[in-house]
């Protein structure tokens, strides 16, 4: 074997363990959505993150350091994917505007029926902990926050233009709002092993937004 094929056979060899490597870091990452989802960050411990995902504990340290550090990483995975999901529903041309807000409801108390209310919102979980995390973690759940409803905010808008709601609607105002009502309402669901606090929620919400347009129209005339 020449000195060119050594050459490649060693680079073909890199690209696969960082492969590997880049693969088993994403599965503790994922595992760790799954459990902090569920339980939370202090009532989870790393012995039980490495066991989901069949690791090592020595392998956890080497790639995260501390708990801290990963925490802030499963933070921003789950808000990535989640951003993923809300543009796929809230982006569907087949739908209105406040019918693509519906139907993600629906898709997401279906998610939770699916885990028989187990698991809510992972940026709820730890946002009722906040208080006892550090400001990295702060910052983290609001970055998170602030990209769900920039994504309510522009279907909101879309609503606004295309005539669903009355142009009085501050499509801003009513997202933030919706948030942190939706995000009670999934901690409401998993008390409740229900989905019916979403479900109230969500026809609360788009009963004011209609209401809104409704009164406005009848001063206007």
């Amino acid at each position: 074997m020449n000195r060119q094929d050594k050459a490649s056979d060693n680079t073909s060899a890199k690209g696969r363990r960082d492969r590997k490597t880049s693969d088993k870091r994403r599965e503790i990452v994922r595992r760790g959505v799954e459990i902090f989802t569920e339980k939370g960050f202090h009532n989870t411990a790393v012995d039980e993150v490495v066991h989901a995902a069949g690791v090592p504990k020595g392998s956890f340290t080497y790639y995260f350091g501390s708990k801290d550090t990963y925490a802030i990483e499963v933070i921003e995975m789950y808000a990535e994917y989640f951003n993923r999901k809300l543009e796929k529903i809230l982006t569907d041309s087949t739908l209105t505007p406040l019918q693509r807000i519906r139907a993600f409801a629906d898709d997401a108390a279906l998610g939770m029926q699916r885990y028989h209310f187990r698991r809510g919102c992972l940026i709820g979980n730890l946002g009722q902990e906040v208080g006892a995390l550090n400001e990295r973690f702060r910052v983290a759940i609001l970055t998170a926050l602030d990209s769900w409803q920039k994504c309510i905010e522009s279907c909101l808008k879309e609503a606004v233009d295309c005539g669903e709601l009355h142009p009085s609607v501050d499509p801003a105002l009513e997202a933030r709002r919706f948030w942190y009502s939706w995000e009670g309402a999934v901690l409401g669901a998993k008390l409740e092993r229900s989905r019916a606090p979403l479900d109230a929620l969500i026809e609360a919400f788009i009963a004011s937004l209609t209401k809104a347009d409704r009164e406005q129209k009848r001063e206007n005339r």
